[in-house]
């Protein structure tokens, strides 16, 4: 979110990290803890709400809980806007990352707690410390480098291994705790795990330098009191919603989903508003928004399906995937750990292809690849549930073919989004944009956990085949409007 740092402002010489800034290291772990708390809490989240009572669960019913799963995904991407804003004008990268840690161990530890409250409170603070923490560690590691430094893209690339490092190794984890022994424990194993991260960042500190220390357009004065009043009235507005309900008997799981599945999405209208209606921005900028606006329609759409993995394929993997291996009952979650070592393994290949392609391939061409990509995976799990039909268990492995077709889909859009995202954006909202950039996430996860509700009214292989089919015929749809989005795009490849 923040700008690049001053070139005097530099982390201290010294040993590197793989020939890098000793900072990456510092942050490099601290992501990968964050990440494994994530995923790791993540794994196991729909099959502790679907749980029946007995077993240590809410025995919350299916379509409920994947609501619920999708828009706790929706609010952690959704928070990164005022994350990155409080970090820009405020308090700096370095304290968000800290202080987003602190509430993320806390929300974890919440969740560890035996209670039926439990879950919710923790989930509202993790949303919260994640809003904080990451968007803001990304900055920082920018800041670790001149703005064309030729290691900056290798510096991010291992940042983002930490990443899938801590994806891959968290369910393996937290999904042999949770469900082979206590949900509970599973959830403060995430605790641990955040804890770890937010130490050894408080350690690593004098390795940052100035990396991150001061707001990158801080308010002053009057402007950060006037700031300050409209972030309390918003607050006390939101509360006072709740109240309401309350009263008047409403406030339930289900009322609270919905209500902040429509506040996503009319937060997204409203960005694109104010962008394309600001007389300050150049007729060239704001043929470049519209073409963005595509590409947002596009990644939401992609998001919605992709994200189902840890809620509809995870509960597909708990009741209908043979899960016997040596005469061990392997956990559901642990096959939420095929993504990330898949994109360990998948990230330089597509690297490579994209270098060769070069301009021959779009940016909207590339979008349609990842669209059709996630739409056939899940045509293939609409073969998978018509094999599971009469009570039959499939092997695990088709489980893993849609993984694996998801990660090729995802490498065909999600780099590429991060791209264009800085390309095409208006100078004036340039430190903004990536906060754009995840709100489309939000808003497929929003989306994605209401049309996820389907699952449990439809037979499996009717819903993964009807939104398989859409996204194939969505993509196929980009492919006919990528002339058009191009000349949008303004001479941004």
């Amino acid at each position: 979110m923040s700008s690049d740092m001053p070139v005097e402002a530099r982390p201290p010489g010294g040993k590197t990290f793989f020939g890098h800034p000793r900072a990456l290291s510092t942050l490099f772990l601290t992501e990968m803890w964050e990440r494994f708390s994530f995923y790791g809490m993540r794994a196991i989240l729909v099959l502790y709400l679907t749980a029946a009572v007995a077993d240590g669960g809410l025995a919350i019913g299916e379509s409920t809980a994947n609501a619920v799963y999708g828009t706790y995904n929706a609010m952690v991407y959704l928070m990164a806007l005022p994350g990155g804003w409080v970090a820009d004008r405020l308090i700096g990268a370095r304290r968000s990352v800290l202080w987003g840690g602190v509430v993320i161990a806390a929300g974890h530890y919440v969740m560890a707690v035996p209670t039926r409250w439990s879950v919710f409170a923790g989930m509202t603070l993790i949303v919260l410390g994640t809003g904080l923490l990451k968007p803001n560690i990304s900055a920082m590691v920018g800041d670790l480098y001149d703005r064309d430094s030729p290691r900056r893209d290798a510096g991010f690339s291992i940042f983002y291994m930490g990443i899938n490092l801590g994806g891959f190794i968290a369910p393996l984890v937290t999904g042999f705790l949770g469900e082979k022994i206590n949900w509970h424990l599973g959830f403060g194993a995430a605790a641990i795990g955040m804890t770890f991260g937010v130490v050894q960042y408080v350690i690593g500190g004098r390795n940052l330098g100035d990396a991150g220390a001061r707001p990158a357009d801080p308010l002053l004065g009057a402007d950060r009191r006037r700031a300050l009043t409209r972030a309390g009235v918003v607050v006390v507005v939101a509360l006072a919603v709740l109240a309401a309900l309350a009263l008047a008997g409403l406030f339930t799981v289900n009322t609270v989903v919905n209500l902040l599945t429509a506040v996503t999405v009319l937060v997204a209208v409203g960005y694109f508003a104010r962008i394309l209606t600001d007389r300050e921005i150049s007729t060239t900028e704001r043929s470049r928004m519209k073409a963005y606006l595509w590409l947002f329609v596009f990644a939401a759409a992609f998001w919605l399906i992709y994200d189902q993995a840890g809620s509809v394929l995870n509960i597909f993997a708990a009741d209908k995937t043979n899960r016997e291996a040596l005469g061990f009952t392997f956990p559901a979650s642990w096959l939420q750990s095929v993504n990330p070592i898949l994109i360990i393994i998948g990230a330089p290949l597509a690297a490579w292809a994209w270098l060769k392609l070069g301009h021959r391939v779009s940016t909207p061409m590339k979008f349609a690849v990842g669209l059709v990509l996630n739409g056939l995976s899940f045509v293939l799990m609409a073969a998978a549930a018509q094999a599971a039909v009469g009570g039959r268990l499939v092997s695990p492995w088709w489980l893993v073919a849609v993984y694996a077709i998801q990660v090729a889909g995802e490498l065909s859009l999600s780099p590429v989004g991060l791209s264009a995202t800085t390309k095409l954006a208006p100078v004036k909202y340039a430190s903004q944009m990536m906060g754009l950039w995840f709100l489309a996430s939000a808003v497929g996860d929003a989306i994605g956990g209401q049309v996820a509700r389907l699952a449990g009214a439809w037979s499996q292989t009717v819903y993964f085949l009807t939104f398989g089919l859409a996204s194939v015929v969505l993509g196929l749809s980009a492919v006919l409007f990528a002339r058009h989005i191009r000349a949008l795009m303004a001479g941004i490849h």
